[in-house]
């Protein structure tokens, strides 16, 4: 199955095991709940989607590499006590707290969680003296005779033997005790995941146009050649702090990240040609809706790389547009909630500035507990610095009064609002340069297309609207019509 299936399967998986009778005894008890096992080839996502489900449900998340641990490490250091059985005294070995369970319970503190998940990566690649240690783990969630705290998720995961040769294949009493959930590499629900994350616009469209590039391993006569998912998303991040310190991105840096020589090549010398067209199409004046004859014949002029190259730029900018106004939406709207407790506490005689102050700390508390539980996204903690922001600008107007806050209020909703109404023009502008550049043609198809299946702009759309939008998906989308030209495209991509 493909990760975002998987991701359904975990989820629902640590909402069982979390579920309690009215007792408060869990519902499945612990030594019943199998820990989940994903098997996949490496750089598949599988670290990635653990962490967002631990977000999701807000429960802490802690991550162990297991090929790092020895038998002492994860039991704890053998001990000798003094015990005594009907009136004999004599000497038995015990074991101080394992490094794995003790660091559950040090986050338990920290953050004050109750409920997290424990994920041992590399689990098969164990040594000989650490697998009976863990067989036994699997099954009674106990390392050393410590057990795992109530509430706490055991999910594991591991590469294939032909991608890792210090691999131990399990016997069928370990498969026995493991819930085993097997998972593919599928560029089409790694875009959904690309667009949400805020993936490089050059790598999604490149990718977009050879999806064939998206995940290989071959065995070279040099060693393995192999690009990933996590190289893709890992060289995102490192293109964007480049762009923004002004330091080029040669295809040096490149295959770094992307250790299969072809496509690093390939997609070093398109990211040069994308980064140029950025410069020479303009696309913010495109989407001011500034007309220009020379880049309107151009576009008209290229050729099929180049096009698909300005529809990814276009539509990048738009996307990332569509993403922050949809992010302060909801950010205004949890100030608005903390403004309107505020007011109902001033109206019983409470202090507007005071208030608003223990909010920001309140804030600032609970941004420390999540970050203590790591179980933060960067759009969750995004958030939370915005928001925090705020609310210290209000108290700061607050000193004449809880009205003076709340105009304060209504100058970020009022430039909310006009961001908004820019969005809007900007995504008809889009629209209408492709309508005005070449016609009704692949390209629109094309346009229309991701705009619908970036959850971005999508949702900005079903928010706020875009006549031009739906103008031409009323046109152009239309049954067959619309498969018949998607294959043509799939076809020109060949």
């Amino acid at each position: 199955m493909n990760i975002k299936m998987a991701g359904e399967q975990i989820k629902n998986t640590v909402r069982a095991y979390l579920a309690k009778d009215e007792a408060g005894r869990a519902l499945i008890p612990q030594n019943k709940q199998r820990p989940i096992f994903l098997m996949g080839a490496p750089g598949i996502g599988k670290t990635e989607i653990i962490s967002q489900i631990a977000s999701e449900l807000g429960v802490g998340m802690l991550s162990y590499s297991m090929t790092h641990h020895t038998r002492q490490s994860a039991m704890g250091l053998p001990i000798i006590r003094k015990k005594e059985f009907e009136g004999e005294t004599f000497e038995a070995t015990e074991y101080t707290v394992s490094e794995i369970i003790a660091a559950v319970y040090d986050m338990m503190n920290r953050s004050g969680v109750r409920n997290g998940i424990l994920f041992l990566d590399e689990i098969n690649c164990v040594s000989e003296t650490l697998n009976p240690v863990m067989l036994q783990f699997l099954q009674y969630k106990e390392f050393g005779g410590r057990r795992l705290p109530e509430g706490w998720i055991v999910v594991t995961a591991g590469n294939p033997p032909e991608y890792n040769s210090s691999v131990r294949e399990f016997d069928t009493v370990t498969w026995d005790r493991l819930k085993r959930i097997d998972i593919e590499p599928d560029f089409t629900v790694w875009k959904e995941y690309a667009y949400r994350a805020g993936v490089h616009g050059a790598v999604i469209s490149y990718l977009e146009i050879k999806p064939q590039n998206f995940y290989i391993i071959d065995k070279t006569a040099n060693g393995r050649s192999f690009v990933t998912a996590r190289g893709w998303d890992d060289l995102s991040h490192v293109l964007k702090v480049y762009e923004k310190l002004g330091i080029a991105a040669d295809k040096e840096l490149v295959g770094q990240y992307l250790q299969g020589s072809r496509v690093a090549e390939d997609f070093a010398a398109y990211y040069e040609l994308y980064r140029k067209y950025e410069s020479d199409y303009r696309v913010g004046d495109i989407l001011r809706g500034v007309q220009d004859e020379a880049i309107t014949q151009r576009a008209q002029q290229a050729g099929f790389d180049e096009r698909y190259a300005l529809l990814g730029l276009l539509l990048d900018a738009a996307g990332s547009e569509c993403a922050r106004l949809l992010s302060q939406d909801g950010d205004l709207m949890k100030l608005k909630g903390e403004l309107s407790q505020v007011q109902s506490e001033c109206e019983r005689g409470g202090d507007a500035q005071t208030l608003l102050r223990e909010s920001v700390k309140k804030l600032e508390s609970e941004r420390g507990k999540l970050i203590a539980a790591n179980n933060l996204s960067k759009a969750a903690d995004d958030s939370f610095i915005y928001r925090t922001d705020r609310l210290k600008s209000y108290a700061d107007a607050a000193a004449g009064g809880f009205e003076d806050a709340k105009v304060k209020f209504g100058e970020d909703t009022a430039e909310f609002l006009k961001k908004t109404d820019d969005t809007k023009t900007h995504l008809d502008n889009l629209f209408r340069f492709c309508s005005t550049v070449f016609g009704t043609g692949h390209e629109l198809v094309i346009v229309l297309t991701e705009v619908a299946v970036n959850p971005n702009t999508a949702r900005f759309i079903a928010v706020y609207g875009c006549y031009e939008y739906y103008r031409y998906d009323k046109e152009l989308m239309m049954g067959e019509r619309r498969l018949a030209i998607l294959d043509e495209i799939e076809s020109l991509k060949q």
